[in-house]
């Protein structure tokens, strides 16, 4: 007669417990619990009848020897933009082939549906979290990983912590650079498209844009600034209030490169030459500064090599979890660049 296990007396029910319980591997019980398909549905619903059974709750603490060097990560993803998504994979489907770690990715509804993710995530025996911007600025999605004491990366993280490792570039000093480039072209009234209200990185390059401004002793007017959600429609519209006045600005700055290409597009319904008539500018230089014309003139922020570095020290904390080691939080600033394409130019005489 099969020994029953429970968790009474300080027990925990172990993957090697449901094993014997059946009479099958652990690596059986494993691929049941992962929902394998290469399992026979007879076996599948005794592996199943034992986990309710024992008890047992699949989590990290309790893991198969059989998967215990496959690390499981999950991206968790609420940015809007397909264009910096498509850079983001690029960089960390990469490193997770090299790593040989296991890769979910799902999309939240902000950090509301973040929170919703990660309890799930109790129960996956997710291994660690790659949280790209806006996410990685939440406290409320930082306290909840560090409540279930799973280890994170934030990418593009604005909010200077030190409480978690982050991959990040300086955001007020790469707005500041490309607001001066502009200046040094000539132009002197700047419009600005803001990123989402809710990314804090979007209020660091519109501070650098405002910095670099009056330091070249030049104001910045309300009606100069525009509010965008890092969409191309969102740039679309606010380029319309931009340049739909008749004192309008001969440059503009958007917060990405969506919003600069939703710009460009603006400017060639209104009939207005770029960059003859306005300098566009855009920030990250992801695909889709190149897939306008003319091409854009943007911030390289290194998005690929981000987040692939971002999976290297999520799996480097993993491991120090799994041996006890000690680990200290590291905030990595990789180098940004100006990208000097054809959609900026000197202000005209004319």
């Amino acid at each position: 007669m099969a020994r029953k296990v429970g968790r009474r007396g300080g027990n925990i029910v172990t993957i090697h417990d449901v094993a014997r319980h059946v009479g099958v591997s652990p690596m059986t019980v494993s691929r049941v619990i992962n929902g394998e398909k290469n399992v026979r549905e007879e076996t599948r619903q005794k592996v199943l009848a034992s986990v309710e059974a024992l008890n047992y709750s699949p989590n990290m603490a309790a893991r198969s020897l059989a998967t215990q060097d496959v690390a499981r990560v999950a991206l968790l993803y609420s940015n809007p933009s397909s264009a910096y998504l498509s850079e983001f994979l690029l960089g960390i489907l990469e490193q997770s082939a090299q790593s040989g770690c296991q890769l979910t990715i799902e999309s939240c509804d902000g950090p509301e549906g973040a929170a919703s993710a990660i309890e799930k995530l109790k129960t996956t025996g997710t291994d660690g979290v790659i949280l790209p911007a806006p996410l990685s600025d939440s406290t409320r999605v930082a306290k909840a990983l560090k409540d279930l004491n799973i280890p994170f990366v934030g990418v593009a993280t604005a909010r200077p912590a030190v409480d978690f490792t982050s991959v990040s570039i300086d955001d007020y000093k790469a707005a500041y650079s490309m607001t001066k480039r502009l200046i040094a072209l000539g132009h002197r009234r700047i419009g600005f498209i803001k990123g989402h209200p809710n990314n804090y990185g979007s209020q660091l390059r519109y501070d650098g844009y405002v910095a670099a401004m009056a330091k070249a002793g030049l104001e910045v007017d309300d009606s100069d600034v525009a509010q965008g959600y890092f969409t191309y429609r969102s740039g679309f519209d606010a380029a319309e209030t931009l340049l739909g006045r008749d004192e309008r600005p001969t440059a503009i700055f958007a917060s990405n490169d969506d919003m600069a290409a939703g710009a460009v597009a603006t400017a060639h319904r209104l009939g207005l030459d770029v960059p003859s008539q306005v300098s566009i500018v855009g920030f990250d230089d992801t695909a889709m500064a190149t897939m306008v014309w003319p091409e854009l003139t943007t911030v390289r922020q290194p998005i690929s090599d981000m987040s692939a570095l971002a999976l290297k020290l999520l799996l480097d904390q993993i491991r120090a979890k799994r041996t006890g080691a000690p680990y200290t939080p590291i905030r990595e600033i990789r180098d940004f660049s100006l990208i000097e394409r054809q959609s900026s130019a000197a202000v005209s005489d004319a």
